[in-house]
């Protein structure tokens, strides 16, 4: 299958994963709307939503860059709206904006609390809910969120239970939605890379210095185009990860998504993931 004339509709996506998922999209020919709140460049973090659009085009998509916060209800229903009058439909949801706050829960402001359950969780649960009419009449729909596998052990929030709250709350949008419409064969998956990610949150915020122990948004992007390119009732209500999407898939050299001069002993990794052969050494936690 290809994505060629899809309709993507991805909240972020301006850099980093959410970029890269786009950009291999549109490599097919699929339209790209974007969601962001990034109209001017960030002293820290590349890129703008009208930037990723201009890259988008080039790779041979359509793209409709939609400046706004995910938080604003009004905002995502008329960025629904939108894309779906402009592109005759919506075959694809991708919840990629996200916050990020490693604070400790006696430290950190329930300012910033709010801040991550209301784009991370409400956020990717708005996108979609206001997308599922559309999507059901599509004939190959999709939700795809960014988000981790549940698990329960307190070693897993330890340190950062106010940021684990929010991107499991993601996760359990992804499982609600997938109960909710599987008889709609609507799939509904989340994806979590397994290492960490070569991108400006990986570099600025969760490990300065470490970029050798990430690997390149790519991993993402193809395992996504795996899972989106997939016959929607074939897999639904699942918490993926990405090394484990593609060697499914039949890809067995990683290496490709290395950064030069690593190796798979040097990779971090990420929240939320168990070690995988020689991946593993070191960890973000």
């Amino acid at each position: 299958m290809s994505l060629q004339g899809k309709t993507i509709i991805m909240s972020g996506g301006s850099r980093g994963i959410g970029e890269s998922i786009a950009l291999r999209a549109a490599a097919d020919g699929a339209n790209v709307a974007l969601l962001a709140k990034t109209r001017q460049p960030h002293p820290k973090l590349p890129g703008t939503i009208y930037t990723a659009a201009e890259a988008i085009e080039k790779a041979g998509g359509q793209a409709l860059p939609l400046v706004g916060d995910v938080r604003d209800d009004e905002f995502v229903a008329s960025a629904v709206a939108q894309t779906a009058e402009k592109f005759g439909g919506i075959d694809i949801v991708v919840n990629n904006a996200s916050a990020i706050d490693l604070t400790d829960s006696e430290s950190i402001p329930m300012k910033k609390y709010d801040l991550m359950t209301q784009i991370n969780t409400r956020g990717a649960f708005l996108l979609s809910r206001c997308a599922i009419p559309h999507l059901k009449k599509s004939d190959n729909p999709h939700i795809l969120t960014l988000s981790p596998p549940i698990l329960l052990d307190e070693k897993w929030f330890n340190g950062f239970t106010a940021y684990t709250i929010a991107k499991y709350g993601m996760s359990l949008v992804t499982l609600g939605l997938a109960g909710e419409l599987r008889e709609d064969g609507v799939a509904v998956n989340s994806l979590w890379p397994r290492t960490a990610i070569d991108t400006a949150a990986v570099r600025n915020i969760v490990a300065p210095g470490e970029e050798k122990r990430s690997r390149t948004p790519e991993i993402m992007a193809d395992a996504a185009y795996v899972i989106l390119t997939t016959p929607s009732r074939e897999r639904t209500g699942q918490l993926l990860i990405d090394d484990d999407v593609l060697e499914a898939a039949g890809v067995t050299d990683f290496s490709q998504y290395l950064l030069p001069g690593a190796t798979d002993a040097d990779l971090a990794l990420d929240f939320w993931v168990e070690p995988k052969g020689d991946v593993g050494n070191f960890s973000l936690h």
